[in-house]
């Protein structure tokens, strides 16, 4: 959508060839990620299916992972779309970054707030970054509108994950279980703005928690409502409406069209979304 949206807002509603191709190759190369993903979190479903790796144990998953990347990166090689073929490939490289980046730093549990930030703009903001940049260099030479449109996708993305990040303090029946960024030690917005803004007698408290007892549902459950009292979901709240108002600025020039209409809509979805 955001790969379609983004070619039909620069060029006045026509798309080419070259955009349904940037789709498909950013639907395979994701579907790729999302395949080895399940490999790495040892997760055994998938949108409410069996994952691969559930099905046919990690050997076959990663093959098939490493099969979708190959078909998508042939699509772009035999069409002669390297420029679109540029873009992303570096969206997978900085996404294999922001995982390893993760990996590092939550061994330690020492995030500030510009390494969350970095992790969740390679984790998740330079997938839709590179759709909304190849949307655009699918319909149009000027760089400086393919860079307008990678911002506007980065942005959303970063208010994307803090969304998700927020879903985890919530009560909702969401499909998703409270609490497990903490079970799994991530390090989220809402828990960085809290450690960093109490006594050191509860910042040690807190890390042994989550260090120590991720597994104790109580305790879980403490932490979740410590995060809550200094005020840590307002703080993420702020931030995410920040980086959603950052975007739309960003499209706010282009003449008014359904599609840009659209492409609003999904920002506003970003963050009012409840899963």
């Amino acid at each position: 959508m955001f790969v379609f949206l983004t070619a039909k807002m620069i060029s006045g509603g026509t798309v080419n060839e070259r955009t349904y191709r940037g789709a498909s190759v950013i639907e395979l190369i994701h579907t790729a990620t999302l395949v080895h993903d399940d490999v790495v979190d040892d997760s055994n479903r998938r949108r409410g299916f069996f994952s691969i790796n559930a099905l046919w144990k990690n050997k076959i998953a990663v093959l098939v992972g490493d099969y979708l990347l190959s078909k998508g990166l042939l699509l772009s090689i035999d069409n002669g779309d390297f420029d679109l073929l540029r873009i992303i490939s570096v969206a997978v490289r900085e996404m294999s970054e922001g995982e390893l980046l993760q990996i590092e730093k939550a061994r330690r549990l020492d995030i500030d707030e510009s390494v969350y930030y970095e992790i969740i703009r390679q984790k998740t903001a330079t997938l839709i970054a590179a759709c909304c940049a190849l949307g655009a260099k699918s319909v149009s030479e000027d760089e400086v509108q393919v860079e307008t449109m990678r911002k506007f996708g980065e942005l959303i993305g970063m208010a994307f994950q803090i969304k998700d990040d927020l879903f985890d303090y919530t009560d909702d029946a969401i499909g998703k279980p409270t609490g497990i960024d903490i079970k799994e030690q991530k390090m989220t917005l809402p828990l960085i703005y809290a450690l960093n803004n109490c006594t050191s007698k509860e910042k040690s408290w807190c890390i042994n928690s989550i260090k120590n007892h991720n597994k104790d549902k109580k305790r879980v459950k403490e932490v979740i409502q410590f995060v809550k009292d200094k005020n840590g979901l307002s703080y993420a709240e702020e931030k995410m409406v920040q980086f959603q108002q950052e975007a739309l600025a960003l499209i706010q020039n282009f003449p008014n069209s359904e599609y840009k209409e659209s492409l609003t809509l999904m920002v506003n979805y970003v963050i009012e979304r409840k899963k």
